[in-house]
């Protein structure tokens, strides 16, 4: 092994499914770049993928993302302690792109509604 850190037995990056015989867009850990395009994973290709298989359960898309979240945190922060991802940038990258995401600021209330 070339002394890379061995990944944790955390939640396994089974998803997206592969399509066909294509390279999966799944990471590679524990850089967590995509096996198919060498972007950070999710990459968009993935992301589509992900929402796409998770259409009718956006709750267990958002709970995979979490765990999955929580292990590249791990896994990059051994690898690169000092000038790792900061943990925003993680979530912003790993879950706030989900089903439940919210916006940053909270929209202003309607004005029609407030007359009434």
């Amino acid at each position: 092994m070339s002394g890379l850190p061995q990944p944790r037995l955390g939640p396994y990056p089974a998803f997206p499914r592969p399509c066909g015989a294509r390279t999966p867009h799944t990471p590679l850990r524990p850089m967590w770049c995509c096996r198919a395009d060498g972007l950070p994973w999710p990459c968009a290709d993935a992301r589509l993928l992900l929402k796409a298989e998770f259409d009718s359960d956006p709750a267990a898309l958002t709970i995979y993302l979490a765990g999955l979240y929580h292990e590249a945190a791990h896994d990059l922060y051994q690898l690169n302690p000092y000038d790792g991802p900061a943990p925003r940038e993680l979530f912003e990258r790993f879950v706030a792109w989900g089903p439940f995401r919210r916006p940053i600021i909270d929209p202003p209330p309607d004005h029609e509604s407030e007359q009434e």
